[in-house]
């Protein structure tokens, strides 16, 4: 089964009906490995491999999201103390409140991940569900208001409270 098959159909059955898919690229680091949350500098060019998410608001204020790879769920809330347990689910949660602390707004949402960036391989993996999520919230939530540039920094900040 293709990836994007995957995701929608099981976003069907775990929250009914559909979302929007989203999709951002691992990438290699040529210079500058773990530099670019420390300001460092970096010369990226991204690869074939994907995370890729199907999301969809879901008129609350909790979010509730579902990993195929590591076939883990988890449910949080947007303010600071409602931080999830999961390391993977808190990239997701950093990129909310990034989002907000910059005056941007997010509600609750429904959503299913997945991809094919390798897990601790040095390809970026974190940074693609960032930046996945960081579009989607943008789109979803903020008309696309939030610039590119702007969206990397937030991941940017994500990353460095994260690997905190």
């Amino acid at each position: 089964m293709e990836l994007k098959d995957k995701i929608t159909s099981t976003f069907a059955t775990r929250f009914g009906g559909e979302g929007t898919l989203y999709a951002s690229a691992g990438r290699i680091n040529l210079i500058g490995e773990h530099t670019d949350y420390n300001g460092g500098f970096v010369f990226p060019g991204a690869i074939d491999k994907v995370i890729m998410a199907d999301v969809r608001p879901n008129d609350s204020d909790k979010v509730r999201v579902y990993s195929i790879d590591i076939d883990d769920y988890a449910e949080f809330g947007l303010n600071e103390a409602d931080a999830p347990e999961a390391s993977w689910a808190r990239y997701i949660f950093g990129v909310c409140r990034e989002i907000i602390k910059r005056g941007g707004k997010v509600s609750g949402f429904d959503a299913v991940f997945a991809g094919n960036v390798p897990l601790g391989a040095g390809l970026s993996s974190s940074a693609a569900l960032e930046s996945c999520f960081a579009f989607a919230l943008n789109d979803h939530f903020n008309g696309n208001s939030i610039d590119k540039f702007e969206l990397a920094k937030i991941g940017q900040s994500t990353s460095t409270t994260t690997a905190a």
